[in-house]
């Protein structure tokens, strides 16, 4: 069992582009989603939104972003996120439960549509952090 921590990229309607971009940068391999394969979209504004992407490069670097939709703040400078990921449940669960002390919830560590468990929290500090716990195979 492992757990990962990532940086998480916000963009506004170009992650895509910004994505492509840094696969040239880095290489490695791209995955993408969209809003519609999640079946999360709330409107055929967001069909094609980016929901999920990760860059892994060879070399180890490793970074996620997503298109922020309309109905969501979207602020330069603020559009980043801390992201633990992995396998571990009793691990990753303790992190959000420890990083929520003095924080606010953002969203609640639940079951996601992709069948992980995902949660999100800012910290008492002012840090956006994202929590998503491998779903069992």
């Amino acid at each position: 069992m492992s757990s990962n921590l990532n940086p998480y990229l916000s963009f506004k309607d170009n992650t895509r582009a910004a994505m492509e971009f840094y696969k040239t940068v880095f290489g490695g391999n791209l995955v993408m989603s969209t809003f519609k394969e999640f079946h999360a979209s709330q409107g055929p504004s967001e069909d094609n939104l980016i929901m999920h992407s990760a860059l892994e490069a060879d070399n180890g670097i490793t970074f996620m972003a997503s298109d922020t939709p309309d109905r969501m703040e979207y602020k330069v400078g603020t559009n980043f996120s801390m992201s633990l990921s992995g396998d571990n449940a009793a691990e990753l669960q303790g992190y959000f439960e420890k990083l929520l002390v003095g924080g606010n919830v953002t969203m609640p560590l639940e079951e996601a549509p992709w069948g992980d468990k995902f949660g999100m929290l800012t910290d008492k500090f002012g840090v956006a952090w994202l929590v998503n716990i491998t779903g069992q195979k």
